[in-house]
């Protein structure tokens, strides 16, 4: 697919997605390099940014114009309307996020000059986001094409989510991020797509990275068996720098390779989320799964080109003329 073609994909987002996760303040610092472990460095201005895995996956794909349903909690405190805001310019329907009592979920990030970054999460009311509660937002939950699922969010309720949507017909698209190795059965059984990277494939499989990092040499048919063994028979292995694989057993052929999109990267922070958001939108758009990551490549390009999570992502319009 030319980039003429992927780009025009951008004019087919129109599909409804619902994600339930998590939404967080990001508490952004840049160093010229990451301190290690005891170690004290200089860093620039700080900034608080929106994000969070779900809201941010929930923004990138309202952003290139799909119709999103955000669910989860937010706290009492000063973030809660922050990130509210935030989803709402981006237009996510946040009629489904409940309020606690507390704190909202935070993230303190240190980005250096290549665009690399450390992330300590700490939960806040994502940890409040119940079984309950996505029982209760069934009627709105089922009403889209595709969910989107994290693991910022307690296993129990990612897992009742996804059971309770996939019987209803939608398309659940597991992010195994942050990386558990362990997946519960019955989530296994109700995600319909994995999406992750490398390093955690491998972890996944429990099987060796390539030498020299070299994702060329990699056994991907190997990896693919077992996968399918795991419970898969799709997934999208995101490479960074390197693009991205598809592997999809009910198409031919099932390995598909898609090239990187280079750009200048100033923060990688959210790019993955990125990635998710934008492969949300097409699948629930009617794309498919290949043509759903080779957009993704152009789309998590675009938001490494700035800071933040949610404050680089680009709308359809901003993306094809960076691209074109």
């Amino acid at each position: 697919m030319t980039r003429e073609e992927t780009l025009a994909l951008l004019n087919n987002i129109h599909g409804s997605v619902s994600v339930v996760g998590s939404m967080n303040a990001d508490y952004t610092v840049t160093t010229e390099r990451l301190p290690g472990p005891g170690e004290t460095v200089a860093g620039g201005p700080l900034q608080v940014l929106p994000g969070g895995k779900s809201g941010n996956q929930a923004a990138a794909a309202a952003k290139l114009g799909a119709n999103v349903r955000m669910f989860g909690a937010l706290g009492s405190d000063a973030n809660a309307d922050f990130l509210l805001g935030q989803l709402v310019d981006a237009g996510v329907d946040t009629s489904g996020i409940r309020t606690v009592l507390g704190p909202s979920g935070t993230t303190v990030i240190t980005v250096d000059a290549n665009g690399e970054n450390t992330i300590v999460y700490s939960p806040g009311s994502n940890a409040s986001v119940s079984v309950e509660y996505v029982h209760a937002q069934k009627d709105l939950l089922t009403s889209s094409q595709v969910l989107g699922l994290c693991l910022e969010s307690p296993l129990e309720t990612v897992t009742a989510a996804a059971k309770m949507c996939h019987e209803a017909g939608l398309r659940v698209l597991l992010n195994d991020s942050p990386f558990m190795a362990e997946l519960p059965a019955q989530l296994v059984e109700n995600a319909d797509i994995l999406l992750v990277n490398e390093h955690e494939l491998v972890q996944l499989l429990r099987i060796d990275e390539p030498e020299n990092d070299d994702w060329d040499l990699f056994d991907w048919q190997d990896a693919q068996k077992r996968l399918r063994d795991f419970g898969f028979s799709q997934a999208i292995v995101t490479l960074g720098g390197d693009g991205s694989v598809v592997l999809d057993a009910t198409v031919d052929p099932s390995i598909i390779r898609i090239a990187p999109v280079h750009v200048d990267a100033v923060d990688t922070t959210g790019c993955g989320d990125s990635f998710m958001g934008t492969v949300l939108a097409a699948l629930a758009s009617g794309l498919s799964l290949e043509a759903a990551a080779q957009l993704a490549s152009y789309v998590s390009a675009y938001a490494a080109t700035s800071y933040g999570a949610q404050a680089s992502y680009g709308t359809a319009v901003q993306i094809r003329e960076k691209f074109k």
